[in-house]
């Protein structure tokens, strides 16, 4: 994986083949950040990276300039992984070992991203859970926004702030805001 723009731009990251991820594509992640890129500013904003893998959404903010990044995952190398990526490219990245839910659940902070890239093997219901979390526990900012990628297989069409979807190749966004505006 490489880091696409910012000051670390075109660093490659080689994670260790033992971590259980499978991490946005160069091609999604630019597109994705494109799209962020034209609504937010991206060094302004507040951002909580679920199931963060290897950090690779991560690094990309941080690399861009977004100083509140808070780092979720269960597994404990990945967790290790970041620790060790972030200091390395001096980003101010907060992990957190947990679960995701049990993390949403009880999170009190409010931020203006939250991107979630669980398991492609996840339910339907699994992602639902992830969108009312967000939305029952007022996580985002007013304007902010919900990012979940998923396998162009998996429906989440029919979810209430759905404002936006995007394919590339086998994944898909899903955005979900925390407004009445809708993102084009």
């Amino acid at each position: 994986m490489r880091i696409i723009s910012g000051k670390h731009k075109s660093k490659r990251i080689q994670a260790p083949n033992k971590l259980p991820v499978r991490p946005t594509t160069d091609m999604a992640k630019e597109a994705l950040f494109n799209i962020l890129n034209n609504h937010y500013y991206l060094n302004e904003l507040s951002v909580l990276d679920l199931f963060s893998g290897t950090g690779n959404i991560s690094y990309e903010f941080g690399s861009r300039g977004t100083t509140k990044i808070v780092a979720v995952d269960a597994h404990y190398g990945c967790i290790r992984f970041i620790n060790e990526t972030s200091k390395t490219l001096e980003l101010d990245i907060n992990t957190i070992k947990s679960d995701v839910y049990k993390y949403l659940e009880n999170c009190k902070t409010t931020f203006d991203v939250i991107f979630a890239d669980p398991p492609y093997g996840f339910e339907t219901d699994q992602f639902i859970k992830i969108i009312e979390l967000v939305f029952k526990n007022k996580l985002l900012n007013e304007g902010g926004l919900l990012v979940i990628e998923h396998s162009k297989h998996t429906t989440l069409e029919s979810e209430a702030k759905l404002s936006y979807q995007k394919k590339y190749g086998g994944n898909m966004f899903s955005f979900f805001e925390n407004s009445e505006e809708e993102l084009e």
